[in-house]
């Protein structure tokens, strides 16, 4: 394998981008904004509650509304897969005067929402549930009220409907992690003017009366990134370029993760875009040893977790990951979901209740598996089987489209 890649841009700072740039006083600038089937559920939420989103595009202007300037939708707003678009605009609904229901696919339906519904009920905001704490929900927004609140985990949805609800709402909030979680909310809200302070896993942000608007270059999304890091890691020879990544330390558990193990990855830092870091990864063939990965660990490579399976099974090393529960109600159960595909090829895999185990294995790797609609299952499937050199064959590949549209593309590019 050989080239450079610029896979397509971050798929959180991107959702963010539009909530954001729809709060804003005045028009911002996105440029490189990822579109996949994610964000666009994000841009057609905020079109039904009134912003100003025009069609995704390689560059685009979003006249901001205002920090009280939505509307009351028409419609329920669909969320298809997307839980980061459910959650954060829960927040954003729970704090304007109007109510709003959310719907979703089968899978993002089945996702708890109570997680995102306790702190924003403290708050002042009412949820209803159809059944369960899934979708449909319907979401009655209040005059909220300030909250200090310690969320017991590391869930940067929660941290972040909850920072999006205090904005609108003009009170202060105050957020506890058990670890840091991805900080891309705090980071955008600081490079629009919002008052945020950060004291270790503590975050607080103050009332302000209105959000600047802003000019985003969208970094290239690390945890697309990381399955060409992983591509290269495995093969015979050659190097990737991957360029324009995104850089945030926590997103980069994966790249850690992998240099632990052995892995040859030179990383350089070359710009920087609202708050964030972004830069350059080479990656090359490596002789990779066996690792563990812990709760500490989970938060900054939760979504690279099926991925570092794959790896290890591919290398024929050891990998054990405890702590990462929070896998069983992402967009499948991917504990099982990683675990029953590896079997299915070939390589020796076990369940835990919080994570997994691939014991070390030469054997031939090959057969057909079922990514249960899982982008990154399936994503994660196609490394392994194209550094491999075996036959593994993934059933409903487009599911991809989720995050990655063109991700088949770019693995046939530089394999070929």
């Amino acid at each position: 394998m050989s080239g450079t890649i610029r896979v397509p841009g971050d798929k959180s700072i991107s959702h963010r981008s539009l909530i954001l740039a729809s709060l804003a006083d005045g028009e911002s600038r996105i440029r490189g904004i990822l579109d996949s089937e994610d964000v666009r559920a994000t841009a057609e939420a905020l079109r039904s509650l009134g912003a100003a989103i025009p069609s995704l595009a390689t560059e685009m202007g979003v006249k901001g509304a205002g920090l009280r300037g939505l509307r009351p939708p028409r419609q329920a707003l669909d969320c298809r897969n997307s839980g980061t678009t459910t959650r954060l605009l829960a927040g954003v609904v729970a704090a304007n005067p109007f109510s709003a229901r959310f719907e979703g696919d089968a899978s993002l339906s089945k996702r708890p929402m109570k997680r995102v519904a306790e702190p924003l009920t403290y708050m002042g905001a009412q949820f209803d549930f159809e059944h369960g704490d899934g979708l449909p929900m319907t979401v009655r927004g209040a005059d909220l009220r300030s909250i200090d609140w310690d969320t017991q985990a590391s869930s940067a949805q929660v941290k972040s409907a909850i920072l999006l609800a205090g904005l609108v709402a003009g009170v202060e909030v105050r957020v506890t992690e058990k670890s840091p979680s991805r900080d891309h909310t705090e980071r955008m809200l600081s490079a629009m003017g919002a008052d945020v302070e950060i004291d270790g896993n503590q975050i607080c942000l103050r009332p302000v009366r209105r959000l600047a608007p802003i000019e985003m270059n969208v970094p290239a999304d690390p945890s697309s990134a990381a399955f060409f890091v992983a591509l290269a890691s495995l093969a015979g020879e050659g190097e990737l370029t991957l360029t324009d990544v995104l850089l945030n330390p926590t997103r980069t558990g994966f790249l850690e993760a992998m240099t632990r193990m052995g892995a040859h990855v030179d990383k350089a830092a070359s710009a920087s875009s609202g708050g964030e870091e972004i830069g350059t990864l080479r990656a090359r063939p490596s002789r990779l040893r066996s690792t563990r990965i812990t709760a500490a660990e989970v938060p900054a490579l939760i979504d690279e977790l099926p991925l570092l399976a794959c790896v290890a099974a591919g290398a024929g090393v050891e990998l054990e990951i405890t702590g990462a529960a929070e896998l069983r109600v992402k967009e499948s159960d991917r504990i099982n979901a990683v675990v029953q595909n590896l079997r299915a090829v070939g390589a020796d895999a076990e369940e835990l209740p919080d994570g997994l185990r691939v014991r070390a294995s030469r054997r031939e790797l090959a057969g057909k598996i079922d990514p249960r609609g899982d982008h990154r299952i399936a994503m994660a499937f196609g490394i392994l089987s194209a550094a491999s050199g075996n036959h593994i064959t993934v059933t409903n590949p487009e599911c991809v489209a989720v995050s990655y549209p063109r991700f088949w593309e770019d693995l046939r590019r530089v394999t070929a």
